[in-house]
């Protein structure tokens, strides 16, 4: 629903503004959506005149238009049929952006002349305008006058309707409830009655009052039809509706005021004498089921459900009643008497209607909620007025066939019941403001007997009062009582280890890898290509012959895992799993393991394998490190392994001293492979969890602290040693670390050389330095000492600086 602040104002005397009003909506319980302002998106637009049109030297369409504007004279390349000397339209400068066409304007040539800006139609600002042409004013307007005060641009409030609240559909129904918060004071023009002429020459019968029980009409000869006044377009264009004729505009424009739906018919386009309401006839009733052209140029097919709108004595059907009109009796221009219908229909039938065909009119949407009851007659006055007014004409008696559904009941009602629910403590004489500005009727006694408005048929009992109390006081005004303390329940607490595994398999699943949970067990022998297979661990009873022993690590299964992966056409994977495992050199051999798996099987690609696997399996493997909090700063890095399984060149291990190795990785050996039936190659890693050292704070320790977050920017510089080629690089990359721990904060290696000019046996390693100041920006002094203090760590490591 939408409305404009001008046209809230005539129901509502109030000062306030759109953003006033729009923040007492949101506290009344209306939800505010959006507050469109269009007067900020016509800021870069006034008003301007062509002073000449030439035609473009390159072009036969295109006009190459001096053009007089608030920056003064400008030269305008324009394609618009309708350019011509002297003609007063809208400029828009280099960098507005234009809402219409979605860009913002720059200079640039159009074939080879330059164009300073742009001269707009209706649709490239977003108006209601129909013109193929750039936009065409009075010539009396100023240049430079801004666009906004031109088209009387204002802003519009766009909210949510609740389905229990079919009064907010109308600017009166907000407008009643602003009122009620104190927002102003409601004005809401009376409806009057129009005395009628003649008696109605169209007659009303309901056939189906189950579908519609209430029927008003009444006839206006000589009414004068035509485009409708620039105050109606301008009502209906701003709120995103199209203006037709001044009839249908009419009918829209009571329909968003006072959320009363109306239909007008052409009435020499009327067969007969009477209109009938009745239900749609089926193919059972017929031999083919009733159709219908609509108004929107579309055929339907009405039920027996559908309610149906009907002349010439009910056999030709010109509507949908509640959802839409028929062609057949649509208004034109050339229209000259009316028949004017004001109906009420059972919501729950316009409802089904609505969805099993398709359509969402909005005399639809509105009857499908529930218009006001007691509207009918009123409805119909007060578009006979508006008819009058506009069109001219001479109007009959009203006709009313059928009675309108009851209105709605007292009940009783304790005003001690507003504390009671909702604990704001208000005054009887509060109450009983709130809820008569709400159009409730309210006879105090003891208790009170409150009787709910026609339009309020959603309010049944004294809780509904109370919300609405409660809304209109300000749902900010609920008073702040916390609830009752709920004793918790003991719960256990996770141990560091059982924690740890829990970081391990979100940040596994988090890079990629799949989880599987596989048996504890595995066959002997392929125990025994894992280092274990001890006569120790074979089961004595086993639940499957190829699951006969404690297994010794989780890779075996995991290698397995991969190969049905594999054979079933997923042969690119990447799974995890921890779980115990069983060493059988040690005492209470049960240790748990964190172990990764890749098969790096890619599809073909001309553009070959790209990276090798081996490092992206080692960054997982650092990052897992890091988020189980192991102490990736003082591992040690040891290429090769003692272990058979894997591959002797390309893999490694990480270790705190020669006794205590807290994971192998690399690639998996070919052998291995072979004899689990496993295609390669497959990479893998295993972490020790047992051996990974508990953080400080988890031992009872020093926790870590609040961030030390540097201040100052931190600089690097780049050095290159000579390495044997026997030496490991991250022996070089951790002692240059030492050289200063205060001020290094990263080394990386980003080249490693082999070839002209570094001697046989040697390679080239180049680092990059990252140091990051504290205390205060270094001099360059301070910079060359810590240099040295790199070579020096450096050539500790039996690295030499690269001349």
């Amino acid at each position: 629903m939408k409305f404009t602040l001008s046209w809230l104002k005539e129901h509502l005397d109030t000062a306030a503004e759109v953003d006033q009003v729009a923040a007492a909506m949101t506290m009344a319980g209306l939800e505010v959506e959006e507050v469109h302002d269009p007067i900020a998106a016509l800021a870069p637009f006034t008003v301007a005149r062509i002073v000449s049109a030439e035609r473009h030297p390159n072009a036969d369409r295109l006009q190459v238009c001096q053009v007089e504007t608030v920056d003064g004279l400008k030269e305008i390349v324009c394609g618009a049929p309708n350019a011509r000397a002297g003609l007063t339209t809208i400029y828009a400068p280099i960098g507005a952006y234009v809402p219409g066409l979605g860009v913002t304007l720059v200079e640039k040539p159009v074939r080879g002349v330059v164009s300073n800006g742009m001269l707009c139609s209706g649709a490239e600002l977003e108006l209601a305008d129909d013109s193929d042409g750039i936009l065409e004013l009075s010539d009396d307007l100023q240049v430079g006058l801004p666009a906004a005060g031109v088209f009387g641009a204002e802003p519009v409030i766009d909210f949510e309707v609740t389905p229990n609240r079919p009064d907010w559909l109308g600017v009166a129904g907000i407008a009643r409830d602003l009122a009620a918060t104190g927002m102003g004071v409601l004005t809401t023009p009376e409806i009057k009655p129009v005395a009628g002429g003649f008696v109605s020459p169209v007659a009303v019968r309901i056939d189906a009052p189950d579908l519609c029980p209430v029927f008003a009409g009444r006839v206006i000869r000589g009414v004068q039809n035509g485009p409708s006044p620039a105050w109606l377009q301008h009502r209906l264009t701003a709120i995103g509706l199209r203006s037709i004729n001044r009839l249908v505009d009419i009918t829209n424009l009571i329909s968003y005021d006072r959320a009363r739906p109306l239909h007008v018919y052409d009435l020499a386009k009327l067969s007969g004498q009477t209109i009938v309401v009745r239900a749609g006839l089926t193919a059972q009733d017929t031999g083919e089921p009733e159709h219908l052209i609509a108004l929107d140029g579309k055929t339907y097919a009405a039920s027996s459900a559908d309610c149906v709108i009907a002349d010439a004595e009910g056999e030709r059907p010109i509507g949908l009643g509640g959802v839409m009109g028929g062609e057949s009796t649509g208004c034109s221009d050339e229209t000259i008497d009316v028949f004017v219908e004001s109906a009420w229909f059972e919501p729950l039938a316009i409802a089904q209607t609505g969805r099993a065909l398709g359509i969402s009119s909005d005399a639809q949407y509105r009857f499908a909620r529930g218009v006001d009851t007691a509207s009918v007659v009123p409805g119909l006055e007060l578009a006979t007025r508006l008819i009058l007014d506009l069109c001219g004409g001479e109007p009959s008696e009203i006709v009313v066939t059928g009675e309108a559904p009851a209105a709605p009941v007292g009940f009783a009602f304790d005003p001690a019941y507003v504390q009671r629910l909702s604990g704001l403590s208000l005054t009887d004489d509060r109450i009983f403001e709130i809820l008569t500005a709400l159009g409730f009727t309210v006879m105090r006694g003891s208790p009170w007997t409150v009787v709910p408005p026609s339009w309020r048929r959603d309010v049944e009992g004294a809780a509904d009062l109370v919300e609405e109390v409660a809304r209109i006081e300000g749902f900010d005004s609920l008073p702040h009582t916390p609830l009752p303390e709920v004793a918790r329940k003991a719960q256990g607490v996770l141990s560091p280890r059982q924690a740890r595994v829990r970081v391990a398999r979100r940040a596994l699943a988090s890079l990629g890898y799949a989880e599987a949970v596989t048996w504890s067990f595995t066959r002997q022998s392929t125990a025994a290509l894992f280092g274990g297979g001890d006569e120790r661990l074979v089961l004595e009873n086993p639940i499957a012959a190829d699951l006969d022993c404690m297994r010794p690590s989780v890779l075996p299964n995991l290698v397995q895992a991969a190969a049905r992966n594999a054979a079933r056409g997923h042969a690119d994977a990447a799974l995890f799993e921890v779980g115990p495992i069983y060493l059988n050199d040690q005492p209470n051999g049960q240790r748990t393991a964190i172990a990764g798996l890749v098969a790096p099987h890619a599809d073909r690609h001309w553009s070959g394998a790209g990276e090798d696997p081996l490092f992206g399996l080692k960054g997982d493997l650092f990052a897992l490190l890091e988020e189980i909090g192991a102490p990736v700063g003082s591992l040690q890095l040891v290429q090769g392994s003692n272990q058979g399984w894997w591959h002797p060149g390309r893999s490694a291990r990480l270790q705190l001293g020669p006794k205590n190795v807290i994971v192998e990785f690399g690639e998996l050996h070919p052998r291995v492979l072979k004899a689990l039936d496993a295609d390669g190659p497959m990479l893998a890693f295993e972490i020790i969890l047992d051996a990974v050292p508990e953080p400080r704070g988890q031992k009872g320790g020093k926790a870590r602290g609040a961030a030390d977050l540097p201040n100052l920017m931190p600089l690097s510089r780049d050095f290159a040693f000579l390495l044997d080629e026997s030496r490991a690089v991250g022996d070089l990359t951790r002692a240059v670390v030492g050289a200063d721990k205060a001020l290094i904060a990263e080394v990386r290696v980003f080249d490693v050389y082999r070839g002209q000019g570094v001697p046989e046996g040697q390679k080239s390693v180049a680092l990059e330095v990252e140091i990051q100041p504290r205390a205060a920006t270094l001099t360059e002094a301070e910079i060359e000492a810590l240099s040295a203090k790199v070579v020096a760590a450096a050539a500790k490591a039996g690295a030499v600086l690269r001349s």
